[in-house]
């Protein structure tokens, strides 16, 4: 019998960096008892993305955030939305490139991600942000 499951968790991003939210996710999936099915993950944001990326060398996050950084200016002259600071049209452009939804498999009760990864959010704005990831899984 098809069965789902979906909720709400808040993120505190502190800032432009990836934050891991694998652990939130897998709860979820284990609290929710489908053992086969699929797990879609959304962001309620235009400034901030979902990722999958590794999850065994921080370096691959800090060199993440570092070429988006040189991808994307800041600088304000470039751009005509420029109300919400220098930091806001480069976000959305960063989150443009990226994604706000992400599709992941359940196979026997756990998310079905390889061995070195992990889901991220991943923050474009400076200043801290509270932001909101929909979880929803369906399945058996």
């Amino acid at each position: 019998m098809l069965r789902q499951a979906s909720t709400t968790r808040v993120v505190t991003a502190q800032g432009p960096r990836l934050t891991d939210i694998t652990r939130d996710a897998s709860a979820f999936v284990s609290q929710s008892g489908i053992k086969e099915g699929l797990l879609t993950l959304f962001l309620r944001h235009t400034s901030a993305s979902l990722v999958i990326q590794e999850n065994a060398d921080t370096d691959v996050l800090r060199d993440l955030e570092d070429f988006f950084s040189r991808l994307v200016t800041r600088d304000t002259r470039v751009y005509r939305h420029t109300t919400e600071g220098a930091d806001d049209m480069p976000a959305h452009i960063r989150a443009a490139l990226t994604q706000t939804s992400l599709s992941i498999p359940v196979t026997k009760g756990e998310l079905a991600l390889g061995v070195w990864q992990a889901i991220y959010l991943f923050e474009h704005r400076d200043a801290p942000h509270r932001r909101e990831v929909m979880m929803h899984v369906v399945g058996e």
